[in-house]
């Protein structure tokens, strides 16, 4: 099975550290990060794509995402 998450958030070290997590718990980086600005809040909004292979298991409707 092949996972597929969009980690996003402000751009601050929070943020590094949820990207931080997953590449050290096997996820990869799917593309380059984007980013855009809030204007209500003043500050820049940054995202990553992110995959995880994970052998052995099929992809089934509902399968929980952060168990991996």
């Amino acid at each position: 099975m092949i996972l597929y998450r969009y980690l996003s958030g402000p751009d601050n070290e929070s943020f590094n550290h949820k990207v931080t997590l997953a590449l050290n718990k096997g996820w990869t980086l799917a593309g380059p990060p984007a980013m855009a600005f809030d204007p209500e809040k003043g500050r820049p909004i940054v995202g990553q794509p992110m995959l995880k292979e994970v052998p052995g298991v099929d992809y089934a409707e509902g399968v929980n995402i952060a168990d991996y």
